[in-house]
């Protein structure tokens, strides 16, 4: 089977269920947070946001290629003291837990060139609700707010960076060791290697360049 991420998976519980039977045929991560624990980080993260306004979202990874939500605009953007790297182990959707693969996360320092979306405002919390079915179901990233620059504008948004009290966190990997694990690992979202190779050729399409990225694809054997 091969498993989509898309707005209809994301409405309907699809893309949830999914996680659901996957941790039941295989137990041991950590708990999925319940949909009170949902509401209360959603209702935390707009607590500082005027519903009048539209709202960024900053997309590092998948979200650049596949954004499943609806918005009016984006741009690319530049995000300082988090960078892009692979320290999320997957278990499933692009793993499994014989040969884990690995997706991209923020983790501190650094920087990072990505897109940022707008959502105007009346569609807010609808959206960040679909994006938090996505991105926090989980437990593996936290919602944060950033500033963003994209030209000579600055300007608040949120993303989601790595939550390193996870188990599947992973702190440090070599090139040789990320590249092998992206190679060997596929699941019912398909390849890891398709992950990189899309992030990657996004980027290029926005005029975006990322080395650390590009010496992992050069590393991966040929498939």
């Amino acid at each position: 089977m091969i498993l989509r991420i898309t707005r209809e998976s994301l409405l309907d519980g699809t893309l949830r269920a999914y996680r659901q039977s996957q941790e039941m045929l295989s137990p041991g991560d950590t708990p999925q947070r319940t949909e009170a624990q949902m509401n209360a980080l959603l209702e935390a993260s707009l607590a500082s946001h005027d519903p009048a306004q539209d709202l960024w979202v900053f997309g590092y990874g998948s979200l650049i290629w596949n954004p499943a939500f609806e918005h009016v605009e984006c741009r690319p953007a530049l995000l300082r003291g988090w960078h892009r790297r692979f320290c999320l182990k997957m278990f499933m959707g692009r793993g499994t837990r014989e040969t884990p693969g690995l997706v991209l996360g923020l983790d501190r320092g650094g920087a990072c060139k990505g897109v940022a979306f707008r959502i105007q405002a009346p569609m807010v919390r609808q959206e960040l609700g679909i994006l938090w079915q996505r991105e926090m179901y989980g437990g593996a990233y936290n919602a944060r707010w950033v500033r963003l620059r994209a030209g000579e504008e600055c300007f608040p948004a949120l993303t989601f960076v790595i939550n390193p009290a996870h188990p599947r966190y992973v702190k440090e990997l070599s090139v040789a060791e990320t590249a092998a694990m992206i190679a060997a690992a596929t699941g019912d979202l398909g390849t890891c290697r398709e992950y990189l190779e899309n992030t990657l050729a996004h980027l290029r399409q926005l005029g975006l360049r990322d080395a650390g990225l590009s010496r992992i694809a050069a590393a991966l054997p040929n498939p």
